[in-house]
């Protein structure tokens, strides 16, 4: 075989090997495959795991033919079965609360955005209240009213939170929902 590179040796051949195996490794017959260029997500793992045929032949019903399959042979099916639902179910899991928390991290990067801008208009409002009652009572006084004032505000609010915060659901739902069927599905039907 001529080539234009004559004299040249790809990189990782050795000189030692006939023309035309440079580049393969003894013995082999072809390059491996290309390693896939983006990650796979854990729903193209579950539909890899879960897509085509089985390779079990199955009865005239539909059921898994069995027949001449050891009772070991079949446990350790369903052990690897019941190891992948159950790593499945955990993935749920944490992309379920992974979800949740991000929502809760957003929604509370807003309310102290929120609070903050409120607080300065109530701390100008404040300072305008202290000022147009000090006309009135004194600044001693005054300050003291919209101090009070601001004491009846805070306690109302903290109220409102703690009931709140006892609405709040840290149960992943779908997990739950789903582990639920798992009894079912192993009894016979």
């Amino acid at each position: 075989m001529s080539s234009p590179y004559s004299g040249a040796t790809p990189v990782g051949a050795s000189q030692g090997y006939a023309e035309g195996t440079q580049g393969y490794a003894e013995g082999t017959q072809g390059y491996a495959e290309p390693m896939p260029t983006q990650p796979v997500t854990a729903q193209q793992n579950y539909a890899a795991d879960y897509s085509g045929d089985l390779g079990t032949p199955t009865t005239a019903s539909g059921r898994p033919d069995v027949e001449g399959t050891s009772v070991g042979q079949l446990m350790g099916e369903v052990a690897k079965d019941l190891s992948t639902l159950m790593r499945q179910e955990l993935e749920l899991a944490k992309v379920e609360v992974k979800a949740e928390a991000k929502k809760a991290g957003t929604g509370a990067g807003l309310f102290g955005a929120a609070g903050f801008a409120g607080y300065m208009v109530l701390m100008f409002l404040s300072i305008a209240l202290w000022w147009a009652l000090s006309h009135l009572v004194g600044h001693s006084w005054s300050a003291l009213i919209v101090a009070i004032l601001w004491g009846i505000v805070g306690a109302v609010a903290f109220v409102m939170g703690k009931k709140k915060f006892a609405q709040v659901n840290p149960k992943p739902e779908r997990t739950v929902e789903t582990l639920q069927q798992v009894p079912g599905a192993l009894k016979p039907n």
